[in-house]
C-alpha cells in the first residue's frame, strides 16, 4: 500500500555523461548540489541512456557493415541500414518486422521498438544501446549510494515502451535494485470478501513512469528521486518484470 502523499523531485545539474563515468558519483554530488537530502526507503529513478553512455554502450554507426538482410529491409521501408544491423544484433528473436516497425526481443527478454536501440539524446551518427545488465547497472549505482550517504536506497533504471493496443510511450522499469519490482495481492480478500486470484502490480513500472513526469524527454533531467512509497525491500531485478514464454498468450 502506498503511503498519502508521494513527491518526485527531478535532480538537475548531472553533467553530460561519458565512457568510464561513475553514474553513481554523478548523481550523489548533483544530490548535494540541489541541497537533496535522500532518506532510507528513497527511490533513485534514472534513464537508461545515463548508464548506457557510461557503460560503452554507444555504436558508432559509420563503423557499422549492414548485412544483405539489414540492406533490403532498410531499402524497402526507407531506413538507415547501419541502424537496422544495429537493431539486427541486439536481438535474440525478430517478433514482427512489419510496415517499417521492428519489433525485437533483446537479449534481457524485454519486447520493445527497435531492441532498444535509439538515436535520441547521443550525438549525431551514433546509436545508444541498453546497458548490457541494467539490474547489475542498478545495484552498482545503489551501492554507491549507499557507500557514499549511508542510507539505503533502492534504483530503478528506464526506457520508454510502446504497449500493444495503446497509443504513445511509457517509462518501465529494466533494471531494478533494492525493492521488490511486483507486489502481488494473490490470496488476499477484496472490500466484498473475495480472494484475489491472480492480481500482481508492477510496482516499479509505475514509479518509473510516474519519475518520468519530472525527468521527460527534452528536459536534461536523467534522474529523479521517488518518495514516500512504501517498498517492499528486497534484492529485486527488472527481469522479474519479464513475463516467461510459457504465460505469453501473445508470441
Amino acid at each position: 500500500m502506498c503511503k498519502s502523499e508521494v513527491k518526485i523531485l527531478g535532480i538537475l545539474g548531472i553533467p553530460e555523461v561519458r565512457c568510464g563515468d561513475n553514474v553513481g558519483a554523478l548523481v550523489g554530488e548533483a544530490l548535494i548540489g540541489n541541497s537533496v537530502q535522500i532518506f532510507p526507503g528513497d527511490i533513485l529513478v534514472l534513464a537508461h541512456k545515463i548508464v548506457s553512455k557510461a557503460e560503452g554502450q554507444v555504436v558508432p554507426l559509420n563503423k557499422v557493415v549492414p548485412s544483405a538482410l539489414a540492406r533490403a529491409w532498410a531499402q524497402k521501408w526507407d531506413r538507415d541500414p547501419r541502424l537496422v544491423e544495429v537493431v539486427l544484433s541486439e536481438s535474440q528473436r525478430i517478433i514482427k518486422m512489419d510496415r517499417g516497425c521492428l519489433i525485437a526481443q533483446t537479449r534481457h527478454g524485454f519486447v520493445c521498438a527497435n531492441a532498444g536501440v535509439d538515436l535520441s539524446n547521443t550525438p549525431e551518427g551514433t546509436a545508444i544501446l541498453l546497458p548490457v545488465d541494467p539490474d547489475q547497472s542498478a545495484k552498482s549505482v545503489r551501492h554507491c549510494l549507499r557507500k557514499k550517504f549511508e542510507v539505503d536506497v533502492a534504483v530503478i533504471i528506464t526506457d520508454t515502451f510502446g504497449r500493444p493496443w495503446r497509443e504513445g510511450l511509457v517509462n518501465v522499469a529494466i533494471g531494478v535494485a533494492g525493492m521488490l519490482p511486483l507486489k502481488d495481492y494473490q490470496g488476499t480478500m477484496d472490500w466484498y470478501g473475495r480472494t484475489l486470484q491472480a492480481t500482481a502490480i508492477a510496482r516499479a513500472d509505475e514509479i518509473a513512469s510516474a519519475a518520468e513526469l519530472v525527468m521527460g524527454k527534452l528536459r536534461r533531467i536523467p534522474a529523479a528521486l521517488v518518495r514516500g512509497v512504501a517498498l517492499e525491500s528486497g534484492p529485486g531485478a527488472g527481469t522479474s518484470l519479464v513475463r516467461s514464454s510459457n504465460r505469453d498468450l501473445f508470441r
